[in-house]
């Protein structure tokens, strides 16, 4: 498949995801869901590295970061933006878990000493003024159920954070992506199902066709295909460039929200959107790009 398909479908498939979250809430609870949504996603890594003959044999040293992983990237997280989507749009969660790239590089710097570019503080002003125009509207007139729900999904987003900087451990010890990823899937999954029986929550399967199909989607399609779509981006065009995904998909998301949840746009929040994925784009761009890219104008090739 071309790089350019392999976006495309990452895009759309990780755009699409927050909207399927929004049609697993109802009979099931979100922790079963979520239990059940990694069970599949685990089993079909399992296949998936057995095909490719990736190895699953990890020493056991690493399995508590494994756990970690699972904890704050496959499990604890989701559950908290599960019950956020109760209260806030998907596609309002997608622009949200869309900082988790600002918070990748402080969470960097504390934990692997990794250097703060000032770019980043740019893009802090951005995602700030941003989120401000986009939630404050939404908390001022719909009080602090929607507060809670915001509150809960940032805290969302720094676990997933947390979780990145686990990963990112992982490899810094050899150990491969996929085979991390699938034992952490299958963590978070046994972190549910635990969480589930401790609380009391009974085990209940949805049969409804738009029910099944989201779980499926999400298992399938947001977990294992994406996953291994987006590896391969990483292979080829690299991490930086491959994370170009996060600025995205939000777009994506949005669209759905306006067509599915009745989501209704305001200057201000279309403002607020835009500022919020600048300021993505800023964390994400390689250095000099915008030197390059004023060299390719009309007036830097005039001054040549």
């Amino acid at each position: 498949m071309s790089t350019p398909a392999l976006y495309s479908l990452t895009v759309l498939i990780w755009g699409s995801s927050w909207l399927a979250i929004h049609f697993q809430l109802g009979e099931v609870a979100p922790e079963v869901s979520i239990a059940y949504r990694f069970i599949l996603a685990s089993g079909l890594l399992v296949i998936w590295c057995r095909l490719r003959r990736i190895s699953l044999r990890i020493a056991l040293r690493h399995h508590p970061f494994l756990a970690l992983l699972g904890l704050s990237l496959f499990s604890l997280n989701y559950l908290l933006f599960y019950y956020a989507a109760f209260d806030l749009a998907t596609g309002l969660l997608a622009v949200i878990f869309s900082t988790m790239t600002v918070m990748n590089i402080f969470n960097s710097a504390i934990f692997l000493r990794r250097q703060i570019q000032k770019k980043t503080v740019l893009a802090v002003v951005f995602g700030l003024t941003g989120m401000a125009l986009v939630f404050w509207p939404e908390i001022t007139t719909s009080g602090p159920r929607v507060a809670a729900a915001i509150g809960i999904s940032l805290i969302a987003t720094y676990l997933a954070s947390i979780g990145n900087i686990v990963s990112a451990r992982n490899q810094n010890h050899g150990l491969p992506v996929a085979s991390t990823n699938t034992i952490g899937m299958a963590y978070g999954a046994l972190f549910m199902l635990a969480y589930s029986a401790g609380s009391g929550t009974p085990f209940v399967i949805d049969t409804s066709t738009t029910y099944i199909g989201s779980l499926l989607f999400l298992a399938l399609f947001a977990s294992a295909i994406a996953f291994g779509c987006y590896l391969t981006l990483v292979g080829r065009i690299g991490p930086a460039n491959a994370a170009y995904a996060t600025v995205l998909f939000p777009i994506v998301a949005l669209a759905l929200s306006t067509w599915f949840e009745d989501y209704e746009w305001q200057n201000r929040a279309l403002v607020g959107v835009g500022l919020i994925l600048i300021g993505n784009a800023i964390v994400l761009s390689r250095p000099g790009l915008i030197s390059r890219l004023k060299a390719l104008s009309p007036r830097g090739q005039n001054n040549d």
